[in-house]
């Protein structure tokens, strides 16, 4: 789990990136190209293709992916990834999807300042529009979704070339 006590570091350097699925992550790859190194994030990699956002995600950013793992994914209903990775269910997918991405670089110790600062909770607004509630419980980061579904960070301040990417244990999905 990710501890608030993790978030002193002011600076993350490349021999600190944390490795995530078994692989190395490469703080001059982009998100795109990490995630697809990742054997946590098959399942991910796999939706961002189908979805048509690889060029978005390797683009230039600043961007904050909340990056659910296989494990998540796996834990929807059975069927859910499969129907949403149909091309007639594209449009679905990519608004699921770009509920995970915030248009901004915020590292944990961004994160815990924001929520500090707000008294205990903090709303971001995803690409996608979803409003996501920002809290700390315990020594924990915690992400909920406007359906009350919350994930929490398990790997904080992966650094890519155009931003960051969190690790979460659960899909966030916008509003039904």
């Amino acid at each position: 789990m990710l501890s608030a006590s993790m978030f002193g570091a002011s600076a993350v350097y490349a021999q600190d990136n944390p490795e995530v699925g078994g692989a190395a992550m490469d703080p001059a790859m982009n998100i795109v190209e990490n995630a697809a190194n990742s054997a946590d994030h098959t399942t991910l990699v796999a939706a961002v293709q189908a979805a048509g956002l690889v060029e978005t995600l390797s683009g230039e950013g600043p961007f904050t992916v909340l990056a659910p793992t296989n494990a998540a994914f796996d834990a929807l209903p059975a069927g859910t990834v499969d129907t949403l990775l149909m091309e007639e269910n594209k449009d679905q997918l990519t608004e699921i999807l770009t509920c995970h991405v915030i248009p901004a670089r915020a590292l944990s110790t961004d994160i815990v300042s924001m929520v500090e600062e707000d008294g205990g909770e903090h709303m971001v607004e995803t690409v996608g529009g979803c409003m996501l509630t920002l809290a700390v419980d315990g020594d924990t980061v915690t992400v909920t979704d406007e359906n009350g579904t919350t994930a929490n960070v398990t790997i904080a301040d992966v650094i890519q070339s155009n931003g960051v990417i969190h690790v979460i244990d659960a899909v966030l999905t916008p509003a039904s």
